[in-house]
């Protein structure tokens, strides 16, 4: 199994592959880091105003939360991209938050209170780049997005040792697809090998989006697991028996 998830965000991942006997390569396309001005903090004010609050990730709720605390005001909806952040922000102090089913953006704009936004304002707690499909409907919904990025992710190399775990792998290797930022940064910051490598491998993709852009990118045998987490992108793995989701490949 291979993860791209932001470095030292693989445990879960990790444990995951570890039960099911996999072996694991953490293959960070980049490391999170928190934001911390007043810049930030203005735009998080604005943003927890609102009538409806959009959350994207746990980590979007842990930067938010080194900021100021959270809390539902009287009339206020909170809404969360998957069951993660929704726990995140229920231990955060936001008691009542709404979460799909679907854990991915499709879902999240599937659920009732986000249909009808005309002439609403909407806060937007994320970092900038991912989730590019939520703003531009939730904008052409009519709501005004109140933006909030209170951490970035940072660019890095990825380390000798990756690379060189991802160069040895003999055995067929899956690659666990949440972010298709991640996977476009990581094949342009790997060496022209490495790279061949990993297009070498199955990908087990998140959502139907997802798996849509992998196979733009190059990968020819792509499932789609029933969400982002640990056990669901394993459930949909080829391995140990594992794939019961239906396989998509190019022809």
């Amino acid at each position: 199994m291979i993860s791209l998830r932001p470095r030292g965000e693989h445990a879960a991942l990790r444990r995951a592959a570890a039960r099911v006997g996999a072996g694991f390569v953490a293959l960070s396309p980049w490391q999170l880091r928190l934001r911390d001005d007043e810049a930030t903090r203005e735009a998080l004010r604005i943003a927890t105003q609102a009538t409806r609050v959009v959350v994207t990730s746990p980590t979007a709720v842990r930067a938010a939360r080194s900021l100021q605390a959270l809390h539902a005001r009287p009339g206020q909806q909170w809404f969360a991209v998957g069951a993660g952040t929704a726990a995140a922000l229920r231990r955060a102090g936001v008691a009542d938050v709404a979460a799909p089913t679907r854990m991915d953006s499709e879902g999240l704009l599937a659920l009732p209170g986000l249909q009808d936004l005309a002439g609403s304002a909407l806060g937007f707690i994320s970092a900038p780049g991912g989730r590019g499909v939520l703003v531009p409907a939730l904008q052409a919904r009519g709501a005004r997005v109140l933006r909030a990025d209170v951490y970035d992710r940072v660019a890095i190399t990825p380390s000798t040792r990756a690379v060189n775990q991802l160069l040895a792998l003999a055995a067929p290797s899956v690659v666990a697809l949440s972010s298709g930022d991640a996977i476009e940064t990581i094949l342009n910051a790997l060496p022209a090998p490495a790279r061949e490598r990993l297009l070498q491998s199955s990908v087990v993709a998140a959502s139907e989006r997802l798996a849509g852009l992998a196979r733009q990118q190059g990968f020819a045998d792509v499932a789609v697991a029933r969400s982002a987490r640990p056990q669901d992108l394993l459930a949909a793995a080829p391995i140990n028996g594992q794939g019961r989701q239906t396989r998509q490949r190019r022809a």
